[in-house]
């Protein structure tokens, strides 16, 4: 079905439900795809809103540009070492993230890398994302599962993860949908916070650092 209406993926089903359901995007809306590769998430946006909107689409590989309407901007690079800047200069309405870390076969391992790169979105979405747009990220479900959803639900007035129809009946992949951030980064302050000296924000992805 994805070839026969011109989606590069079957991947685009799964946006096109999940913004069918909770109402990610809008007409008009600025929007911030991450890890965009194939590009079908990119389509299903462009369409959604409409020649007044702008995506923004980020991978590590090279995206076909073919059959894109001129609102989508494509950028290969490390999303990571991208300053606002280069991102357009101002906040996006949505970010939206289908990346997935490179699989193993642990699952365990998959999952907590999963969720890692998950928490890295959230690190910025401070920077990314303006008071009250929207975010969604894949994620493994696994033992990162429960808390991701709960800093995601202190950071945005609506957190809850969603299954689209897509999706296999036997992954684990999970989409956790977020609505209306608040504005903060949904850490819990702590006794120790008030003893370290601020942190100058990074440029890059974030604070994390993948270790393999």
């Amino acid at each position: 079905m994805a070839k026969e209406e011109g989606y590069r993926s079957r991947a685009a089903y799964k946006l096109i439900d999940i913004d069918d359901r909770k109402g990610l995007l809008r007409r008009g809306d600025r929007v911030l795809d991450a890890g965009a590769a194939p590009g079908s998430w990119s389509q299903v946006a462009a369409q959604r809103v409409g020649p007044k909107g702008e995506i923004v689409a980020v991978d590590l590989k090279q995206i076909n540009g073919g059959g894109y309407p001129p609102n989508v901007r494509l950028i290969q690079a490390d999303l990571r070492d991208l300053t606002m800047d280069e991102l357009g200069g101002r906040p996006f309405d949505v970010v939206m993230s289908d990346m997935a870390p490179d699989t193993t076969g642990d699952p365990m391992g998959d999952a907590m890398r999963s969720a890692r790169l998950c928490h890295d979105l959230l690190d910025r979405c401070q920077e990314w994302l303006r008071k009250g747009g929207n975010l969604t990220m894949k994620v493994f479900e696994g033992g990162e599962y429960p808390e991701l959803l709960k800093r995601a639900g202190r950071m945005f007035e609506e957190a809850k993860g969603y299954k689209p129809r897509a999706s296999r009946a036997e992954s684990v992949e999970m989409f956790v949908v977020c609505l209306g951030f608040r504005g903060n980064d949904g850490r819990v302050p702590t006794a120790e916070d008030a003893m370290l000296p601020k942190r100058k924000p990074s440029k890059g992805w974030g604070a994390r650092e993948e270790q393999e």
